[in-house]
């Protein structure tokens, strides 16, 4: 009998096993991916994403090449069908040409012409303009080079002159991102008052986008009253803190990750690890969220990787969608324009679609490259059928075209019915098509207060409208029925003062 148990048992458990492993095959996650729900909870959802393949040396032909493997590699950047690596520890810029799923080496770039030094010290960071120049962040050599497509040089950015730069620093730049105009930003280390401009014609000026300092009342109170002058200069000094990477976006602004802050500020908004700027350096980043984004909203105490998500990198898709990089876990954090979480996943390791060392994201059209440091290799994800029905449902939408967009966040429920973004999507397409009970309904579903308070405002204006005339009407019998009532009061009141006085 309890042998008969135990076999049941055991079929059991490889009948659940056998329906996990299908799922995983059609794409949907065993925890890989997830999101949070309205209570902060995680809700585990199907794969936004699958690996399609891994670039490192080998796969690059880079041994049968030069005989050197990639090196301390520090970022990505990727410009049409071309990857650009920045092969750090060898002092090169590798240029890699896709092809499907396949990446060849197109050309390793480890010097220019024309230039009074040639070649590279530690290069950070790349970028591409349409034109097919190039931008290094040559930070041994301190300075930003420009050179055109057949690598001859054109200018170098070098440390500015002006009374504003401290002229006692190095100029280290690290990051850095190029505007449709051709102006040059600089994110350079030691330099916290935001980042270094440039115009076109190389000419510095000057600084755009400074953190702003984040102190307490406590720490202030502290610091002012209490400390001697030794123990203040010892301390650390309420001055803003760098960035950690930039990107541009296709109309212009610049998101801007930040790992500096009191986890105790992320949820009040207060640290804002993620921002984008304008112009004039202010933060414009929407953030229609319950929280901002963040990254994860919570870990689990007395694990390796406690602590916050602290961004090194992000990339910007041309439907506004952006992803960070999240180096305490190894995770990526998908959001929508509004600052609405899509998906999380990743994690920390040294298998297939887990990193070691993860240092810098970039997309291809939707698929997304991750760049990792210790391992020197690239993994490039693609989206699965459901992270694909998302971004359709959302781009659809944008287009205008609300009925096939609430059709395809139905198709998006009908593979994670835990997925708040889809009562939302539905509901704000509907919403445009003038249903505002149905609407108010989604956005019920979807703990969406300030949508339902938009729904509601409206169905109650038309509700008004459709029921004027019977509203005033009741509003004049809730008015004349009492006046009438009152009138023939008085009235019989009056005949019976009338009849008693003739009997008298």
């Amino acid at each position: 009998m309890k042998m008969k148990r135990r076999l049941s048992l055991i079929l059991g458990l490889l009948m659940m096993l056998s329906q996990v492993c299908a799922l995983a095959e059609d794409g949907f996650s065993t925890s890989y991916t997830y999101t949070y729900d309205y209570w902060e909870d995680v809700q585990e959802s199907p794969d936004a994403y699958r690996v399609a393949t891994v670039i490192d040396s080998m796969t690059l032909g880079l041994e049968n090449l030069d005989g050197k493997r990639i090196s301390k590699p520090q970022s990505l950047y990727a410009r049409g069908n071309l990857l650009y690596i920045c092969d750090t520890g060898n002092n090169r810029i590798i240029e890699a040409e896709r092809n499907g799923t396949r990446f060849s080496v197109r050309r390793v770039i480890s010097e220019m012409t024309g230039a009074a030094v040639n070649d590279f010290s530690d290069p950070y960071d790349v970028f591409a303009d349409p034109e097919g120049n190039l931008y290094v962040a040559d930070y041994g050599h301190q300075r930003v080079t420009m050179m055109d497509s057949q690598l001859n040089w054109i200018r170098d950015y070098t440390k500015p002159t002006d009374a504003t730069f401290d002229q006692k620093l190095n100029f280290l730049p690290k990051k850095l991102t190029v505007d449709v105009a051709g102006r040059v930003y600089a994110l350079c280390q030691n330099v916290n008052k935001g980042l270094v401009k440039y115009e076109a014609d190389g000419t510095f000026s000057g600084f755009i986008g400074a953190n702003t300092v984040s102190i307490s009342m406590g720490e202030y109170i502290w610091k002012r009253y209490f400390q001697t002058k030794e123990q203040r200069a010892q301390s650390e000094s309420f001055v803003p803190t760098e960035y950690e990477n930039i990107y541009i976006d296709q109309e212009g602004f610049i998101y801007a990750t930040n790992t500096v802050f009191s986890e105790y500020d992320l949820k009040s908004d207060s640290a804002k690890p993620i921002r984008r700027l304008n112009s004039l350096g202010n933060d414009i980043l929407i953030k229609n969220d319950r929280f901002p984004p963040i990254g994860d909203l919570q870990w689990q105490e007395g694990s390796d990787s406690y602590g916050p998500s602290k961004f090194t990198d992000i990339t910007v898709m041309d439907n506004d969608i952006y992803v960070a990089l999240d180096r305490t876990r190894g995770r990526l954090f998908g959001y929508d324009s509004q600052g609405v979480l899509l998906w999380a996943f990743g994690t920390r390791g040294n298998v297939e679609g887990a990193f070691t060392g993860p240092i810098s994201v970039e997309h291809m059209g939707y698929d997304l490259l991750v760049l990792d440091q210790l391992e020197n290799s690239v993994t490039l994800f693609q989206p699965t059928e459901y992270g694909q029905a998302i971004y359709d449902a959302s781009e659809t939408y944008l287009k205008g075209e609300y009925d096939e967009s609430a059709e395809l966040w139905r198709s998006v429920l009908k593979m994670n019915a835990n997925f708040p973004l889809a009562f939302r999507g539905i509901g704000r397409a509907i919403l445009r098509q003038d249903r505002f009970e149905e609407a108010m309904d989604y956005f019920r579903l979807a703990h969406d207060r300030e949508n339902y308070g938009r729904a509601f405002k409206l169905y109650r204006k038309i509700w008004v409208e459709k029921n004027i005339g019977w509203v005033i009407l009741i509003l004049a019998a809730a008015l004349i029925i009492p006046l009438g009532i009152g009138r023939i009061r008085r009235m019989k009141g009056e005949v019976i003062t009338h009849e008693r006085s003739k009997v008298h």
